[in-house]
């Protein structure tokens, strides 16, 4: 099994904002080659003008630095209900901005692109049938999404399980549903964006709330996983750090063994590590994301 480690480009949004910055320190700092660069860091929406001489950036210091931008995720400002906005003009403007994302994605070197499938608001959620047309909408914007992807070139889409229902994809039951229903019919592949701390944790079955079982199911349709370490009640995007492992559920040997069990071939293990703009998080940044690294150092080729 071929393991690999990577970072998502999550830790760098308003702190390391040009590609100046944060391809020296992924490089360098951290020691890795593998990103997950999200759109927050190069917002589609932005003018051409701005768009293209940036994307020139991150390509030039991308190949410097031996930085491999290998897929690309929405982040924080873009967790949006997106392809399940309950306006019409709404959700046609976020098929289009996906497919400028593809075309960045594309540009920068990227095989596959993705997002959380889409957020329903409060109200949607609880009426059922409006529920139902929320859903098949955003089947059909993926299906958009996806055929103007299959054209540039890119080899799949992702999607990410979430953790409560109007997020989509809680529980492991749910996830197979959707996961059925989008790619019926889909130009190129809807792959899955597994995330170590998501999960329904009110679920009557321990197994939506276990990483482990998430990946015994999913693992094989998952090229790329977001791993940080997690703690019973899944509370944040915790560093593996010293006195978070202690308690988290995250150890390297279990989790490549259950890999392996699963029949993975290939995997990228992802840092996705989110840092309060509070001390003293904001000040152990750099050295909590380097110790993450050195913690999983032994286990994956970097």
């Amino acid at each position: 099994m071929i393991t690999r480690l990577g970072i998502n480009t999550g830790f760098a949004l308003n702190r390391f904002t040009t590609p100046q910055e944060w391809i020296p320190l992924v490089a360098e700092t951290f020691g890795l080659k593998i990103v997950q660069f999200t759109a927050d860091l190069l917002n589609p929406a932005l003018p051409d003008e701005i768009v293209q001489p940036e994307i020139a950036a991150i390509q030039k210091l991308s190949q410097e630095y031996g930085i491999e931008i290998k897929y690309t995720f929405t982040s924080a400002f873009t967790r949006v209900n997106h392809l399940a906005h309950p306006n019409p003009c709404l959700r046609e403007y976020w098929v289009n901005w996906f497919c400028k994302f593809a075309d960045i994605s594309r540009a920068l070197g990227a095989e596959g692109m993705g997002s959380h499938f889409g957020i329903l608001t409060v109200a949607d959620y609880k009426d059922i049938q409006t529920r139902q047309a929320r859903f098949a909408q955003n089947v059909a914007g993926w299906k958009e999404v996806a055929n103007h992807a299959a054209k540039i070139g890119l080899k799949y889409l992702l999607w990410e399980p979430m953790s409560i229902p109007r997020e989509i994809g809680e529980t492991i039951s749910e996830a197979k549903r959707v996961q059925k229903l989008v790619n019926d019919g889909i130009a190129i592949p809807m792959k899955l964006c597994l995330d170590l701390d998501h999960g329904d944790v009110s679920s009557p079955n321990p197994e939506d709330s276990d990483p482990y079982a998430w990946i015994r199911e999913f693992g094989v349709e998952s090229p790329l996983i977001h791993l940080k370490q997690t703690l019973q009640d899944k509370g944040g995007h915790w560093p593996f750090i010293p006195e978070k492992n202690k308690l988290g559920k995250i150890t390297p040997e279990r989790l490549l063994k259950t890999l392996e069990e699963s029949g993975v071939e290939e995997v990228t293990l992802l840092l996705e590590l989110s840092f309060r703009e509070r001390e003293p998080f904001e000040s152990r940044v750099i050295e909590d994301i380097k110790t993450s690294v050195e913690y999983w150092r032994p286990y994956v080729t970097i």
